[in-house]
């Protein structure tokens, strides 16, 4: 049988399945630094780095600030991922809902702020640290100097591995998570887990931590005063309103 001779497959669908891929993790990824970026500035994880990057070393404030934000950015992408159990177009509506929800309510809370907005979580982050600082204190007189590191000035030669699990270590971490649970940026990263790619979310939420908290610890209170809380918070609330709007021109089975 002559022009019978058998066509090699063409792996058409395997193509397809990589490049949706791709695109479900670009769009993740993208979504997840811009709700972040525009949650965090200016937030109280942010005066928290900003001042305590002012006192003391600031590599190991940004250390402490990143390791919590890290760990509470793979926490809520878990929990997110878990709700995938439910069937996709349930979670994908209740997202954008909620999306849609966080975005009316940010675009209020910005509107009705005054340009200054922001201060008084700058101070109470301040108050709260002052407090901290004089724990470190205590613990000092009771356990002698060599326990506690007192910023960039100090004299006392320390270990590599002490330098990075010094109570200031410890108090930015703790600070920084405690103050992230439960916050705005930690629902959203748990919202978008559950509708979009989870390594493009937990990729791109831990770069969006990673700009801001490195802005606010190189930067220090210039940058936490001149920032306008207002005008991000409006930002923010255009930010999500855009993303529950892209629901009604993707569908929920696309996989992006």
């Amino acid at each position: 049988q002559k022009g019978s001779s058998p066509v090699a497959p063409v792996h058409i669908g395997n193509e397809d399945s990589a490049d949706k891929t791709n695109l479900g993790f670009i769009h993740a990824f993208v979504a997840a630094i811009s709700v972040i970026i525009v949650s965090e500035l200016g937030d109280k994880t942010f005066f928290i780095a900003a001042i305590m990057a002012m006192r003391y070393n600031r590599l190991t404030v940004l250390a402490g600030a990143m390791l919590a934000l890290g760990l509470m950015t793979c926490l809520s992408v878990l929990f997110g991922y878990a709700t995938t159990v439910i069937p996709r177009v349930y979670t994908y509506y209740v997202s954008t809902a909620l999306f849609a929800i966080f975005g009316i309510r940010m675009l209020r809370e910005g509107l009705k702020m005054s340009p200054d907005e922001g201060q008084e979580e700058l101070e109470e982050v301040q108050a709260e640290i002052k407090k901290k600082d004089e724990e470190l204190q205590r613990t000092k007189l009771l356990n002698g100097p060599g326990d506690v590191e007192s910023g960039p000035g100090t004299t006392i030669p320390q270990k590599k591995w002490l330098h990075f699990i010094s109570p200031i270590f410890v108090q930015a971490f703790t600070l920084t998570f405690l103050a992230e649970w439960g916050d705005r940026s930690q629902l959203t990263t748990i919202v978008l887990a559950a509708r979009e790619d989870p390594y493009g979310v937990a990729v791109g939420g831990t770069v969006g931590h990673c700009l801001c908290t490195g802005l606010a610890v190189i930067g220090g209170r210039m940058i936490a005063q001149k920032i306008s809380v207002r005008t991000v918070t409006i930002i923010g609330g255009i930010v999500f309103l855009a993303f529950a709007f892209s629901a009604l021109f993707i569908s929920p089975d696309s996989g992006f």
